[in-house]
């Protein structure tokens, strides 16, 4: 196949299946605005690779198919990659603040245990994990064990607690919460 008839191949399959294949990457990713592009670009790259396009028989479940690879491989990549929050910034971060005053170390206890309360909430596991490696030192090998799931789980209970904790800081200090 000629260069010429792959560019047209994929103008042509960007335009009948590109704003579906948009919204499916939209439904599916928390920071769509970011990843959308670099997953379109993906799919694409990965169309152009191919050798031989007219064996394709079903444009879109091919391209679709591409997609949800794609997707699954970058859901992974974040669960590998989390989110740098540290509970010990955290706790410095409170440690910081003035202790002669009563009033705001009050309210900054209500808060970090409201922060316990709402994780536990979204996710019991995920707090825990926090809870059992940060605060009390306990291996992810161990605490997969002790859960009876996989290490690679623990790693992502760990990762969704961490993000969680951001996230809801960032939305205190944006004044949402």
């Amino acid at each position: 196949m000629t260069t010429g008839s792959k560019q047209a191949f994929l103008a042509a399959i960007e335009a009948a299946h590109g704003p579906r294949l948009r919204r499916y990457f939209s439904a599916r990713l928390r920071n769509a605005s970011a990843d959308v592009p670099d997953l379109m670009q993906e799919v694409f790259l990965r169309l152009l690779r191919m050798e031989n396009h007219e064996a394709i028989r079903n444009p879109q479940a091919y391209l679709f198919t591409i997609a949800r690879h794609v997707l699954h491989q970058h859901s992974l990549q974040q669960a590998e990659r989390p989110r740098t929050v540290e509970i010990h910034d955290v706790m410095a971060e409170l440690d910081d603040l003035p202790s002669a005053d009563p009033a705001a170390q009050v309210e900054c206890e209500k808060r970090f245990e409201e922060l316990g309360r709402e994780l536990a909430k979204v996710s019991p596991r995920a707090y825990a994990t926090l809870i059992l490696h940060r605060c009390d030192g306990v291996p992810l090998k161990d605490i997969s064990e002790m859960f009876g799931v996989s290490y690679t789980m623990t790693k992502r209970y760990l990762a969704k607690a961490l993000t969680f904790c951001q996230d809801y800081l960032d939305a205190a200090e944006r004044g949402d919460r």
